[in-house]
């Protein structure tokens, strides 16, 4: 058995590149039956995002599949090789194993810690194992490496800080109201992190939307979209005072926001808070506005604080992730080596059991018409040595990795197991 990973990601070939080799839609198919048609190559799985294209395979023959995969990628999807071979990698054994686990724990992803590749990876995996693409060393692994993955995210904290502007400023929504489910919130102008923030505070819980923008028929759009409600923008002001979480990128050249204004805000609210975020640059927001109390006042600067500290954060967090995989490679290379002893260990069991069937009719018979019981405790008994006897030497050669090949090779000498030996 030999793994062989070959792929491209986001850190080997720009997105044009992915974007002309990726295995979208119906190409995964065709591609998987005509990859799995190849002399080398017993087991496959095609994993395409847009971050990566990677084909995991178990070859016969390491050197030629790296070689008949590579042409295959080629021909496929009509690139040439010598494209190709400026952006591809590969990554046989230990090297193949590593990144797998790597890619299933997301230290490998643009954004360290983020959740979707793992399910991206299962569904990879399923589906070559509902064609029957996959075998026992591609099954094994992707198991271990979704148990690697849960590993990671229960031991460390490598996903729990925001790594972006727009979700550092749910997380400070959280902060300050704990719960977002009973909160409402305002999407003021069309900017797209503005917009991004206000798809993952309806993710977070947020039922309530209104959307606003000096083009109102965007408004309505995006309103629609958040299954939300449109507001004219020159109104704006007025239903501010119904919702408690206001992000604003208007791209206006200055401030559409005043501090008076939101003192009125405020007496509408009977003073109850409200969280302002300016993804705005320039800003839209009158800085002024934060000394008013139980105004909350973030903007771009403020954010990216909070990712800055958060990034060192998944850093720290990915040292000890990267150690967790260190371990589970060891541990997985225990399971693979232990298959190395199978025929032997299958042989050694055979060629015991023939002659203890042959020894126990040769007992049998010279005792006669030995009664139920006796010949019943003499099986056992038989048996019972058998498997004694042969579980040391069976467990070491599953278990033993140091020098297991001279290890196999004596114990099928010292019992004559090859064929041709009396």
């Amino acid at each position: 058995m030999n793994l062989i990973v070959i792929g491209l990601n986001h850190k080997t070939a720009d997105v044009e590149v992915r974007e002309k080799v990726a295995f979208a839609g119906e190409k995964l198919e065709p591609a998987l039956t005509q990859l799995c048609q190849m002399d080398e190559v017993q087991e496959a799985i095609v994993l395409s995002t847009c971050n990566r294209v990677e084909i995991y395979t178990n070859v016969n023959n390491g050197n030629r599949a790296e070689v008949d995969i590579k042409d295959f990628i080629s021909r496929f999807h009509g690139v040439s090789r010598e494209a190709l071979d400026r952006s591809l990698f590969v990554r046989p054994g230990d090297e193949g194993i590593r990144h797998i686990f790597r890619v299933a724990s997301s230290l490998d992803s643009m954004v360290v810690g983020e959740p979707q590749i793992l399910g991206q990876l299962k569904d990879a995996y399923e589906f070559s194992l509902e064609r029957k693409k996959t075998g026992i060393l591609l099954n094994r692994l992707v198991k271990k490496a979704i148990s690697v993955a849960k590993r990671v995210r229960t031991e460390t904290r490598i996903a729990e800080n925001a790594v972006s502007i727009s979700f550092a400023a749910v997380e400070l929504a959280r902060k300050i109201f704990d719960d977002l489910s009973t909160k409402s919130a305002m999407l003021l102008g069309a900017g797209e992190m503005a917009e991004l923030a206000a798809r993952h505070l309806i993710n977070a819980g947020v039922k309530s939307m209104l959307v606003s923008n000096r083009t109102h028929a965007r408004a309505c759009e995006l309103a629609s979209e958040f299954n939300g409600k449109p507001v004219k923008f020159e109104d704006f002001i007025n239903e501010m005072a119904h919702v408690d979480i206001v992000i604003c990128s208007t791209g206006a050249p200055n401030y559409v926001v005043l501090k008076e204004q939101v003192k009125e805000v405020m007496k509408a609210r009977r003073n109850r808070p409200i969280f302002f975020i300016d993804i705005s640059v320039p800003r839209n927001l009158d800085p002024a506005i934060n000394d008013l109390d139980n105004v909350y006042l973030y903007d771009v600067d403020d954010l990216q604080g909070v990712v800055d500290t958060n990034v060192e954060q998944r850093r720290q967090e990915a040292e000890k992730a990267e150690a967790i995989v260190t371990e589970e490679i060891t541990s997985f290379n225990r399971w693979l080596s232990s298959l190395d002893a199978v025929p032997t260990v299958v042989a050694l069991r055979e060629q015991a059991e023939m002659v203890r069937d042959e020894e126990l009719s040769k007992a049998l018979n010279k005792l006669g018409d030995a009664d139920e019981r006796t010949t019943k405790v003499i099986r056992a008994l038989a048996h019972n040595i058998v498997n004694k006897m042969l579980h040391p030497p069976t467990a070491t050669l599953r278990t033993e990795a140091a020098d297991k090949e001279n290890l196999i090779d004596l114990v099928r000498r010292i019992y004559k197991l090859d064929s041709g030996e009396e």
